[in-house]
């Protein structure tokens, strides 16, 4: 993966002084920063019209991840310090367009563009739920804004979709049905389908000390049976909610979430399409030692300090086009 480059804002009316080239797999896109990092608070970004060439590089590092996550752009760097980080892609009260970037840390000061739910799972008036047809006293959500469907689904028991496809599934379970699934190997089979969805989870409607109250099974074998399956299967978590109101309100703010992740993804994506490509990036300038020790190979007669020759300089690039003079 290409290296994540600060370089210096060339126009001079400009309140962001910092150009950030981020390394976003098949299409690396620039940005305005305010700052090189956002280390004490989140740091506001802009668009960028261009990457200029000749660039004064600021600072360049390797990265080990760059990927969208729902409306945001995750960034790690490889380094052992200030290596996370995160770009937010947001709108403000007045329509504006607003990209924020900070760190876990100035995560927890402030969260631009979030909204905190409250009747309403992640902001949804409506959510429809696709319920599988052998599910037995299946939830209703009467509570909130919520269209239930009976259908049939690849596995779970309640499940959203959209465009045909499936977003996340939730398998409900009481704990007596956990706990006979566990023993006779069902639940591990159920968990590996539900492992190949997008999103997927088990829900129990009941709490998890009560597993050690199990009758006709010893409660240690159940506990370690229900311990390897989500080690086994780490992506599909499994969820006590002690009661059933419980897990049908768990269930729905879980399917809201995946719709809701699903749809920030897009706009994230619509949003990046937008934004300026960055040129390729060239190639960091060869070591003097590195092309003092080709030299020496050569049978170029050169001293072991100072300045490397122009002549020799000249005979590495030719000899290595693709490095940077």
């Amino acid at each position: 993966m290409e290296d994540f480059v600060i370089a210096r804002n060339l126009e001079e009316d400009s309140a962001l002084p910092y150009l950030l080239r981020i390394p976003l797999p098949g299409r690396p896109v620039v940005l305005k920063s305010r700052e090189t990092w956002p280390r004490t608070s989140k740091v506001y970004c802009h668009r960028a019209a261009a990457w200029p060439e000749g660039a004064e590089i600021v600072e360049r590092v390797p990265v080990r991840t760059c990927s969208t996550r729902g409306p945001a752009l995750d960034l790690v760097l490889d380094r052992g310090r200030e290596n996370r980080s995160q770009f937010v892609f947001t709108r403000l009260k007045t329509g504006r367009e607003a990209i924020f970037w900070q760190t876990p840390r100035t995560t927890k000061q402030a969260r631009p563009g979030v909204r905190t739910p409250t009747a309403r799972a992640s902001g949804l008036a409506s959510l429809e739920v696709v319920v599988d047809r052998r599910e037995r006293y299946a939830y209703k959500f009467p509570t909130q804004q919520v269209s239930v469907l009976p259908g049939s689904l690849p596995c779970g028991d309640y499940g959203v979709r959209q465009d045909g496809k499936w977003l996340a599934v939730v398998e409900r379970k009481s704990l007596d049905d956990l706990a006979r699934s566990l023993v006779d190997g069902r639940l591990g089979a159920q968990v590996s389908d539900l492992a190949t969805m997008p999103r997927a989870a088990v829900v129990i409607e009941d709490r998890w000390s009560r597993v050690f109250a199990l009758e006709h099974v010893k409660p240690s074998f159940v506990a370690d049976l229900l311990a390897r399956v989500q080690v086994r299967w780490p992506s599909v978590p499994i969820f006590f909610a002690e009661t059933r109101p419980l897990a049908e309100e768990w269930t729905y703010r879980f399917l809201a979430a995946a719709v809701s992740e699903n749809l920030g993804l897009d706009r994230v994506a619509q949003r990046l399409a937008d934004l300026v490509p960055a040129p390729p990036l060239a190639a960091a300038a060869p070591k003097p030692a590195v092309v003092r020790a080709w030299a020496v190979s050569q049978g170029f007669t050169l001293s072991a300090r100072g300045r490397v020759p122009g002549e020799v300089l000249d005979a590495y690039a030719r000899a290595h086009p693709t490095a940077a003079s």
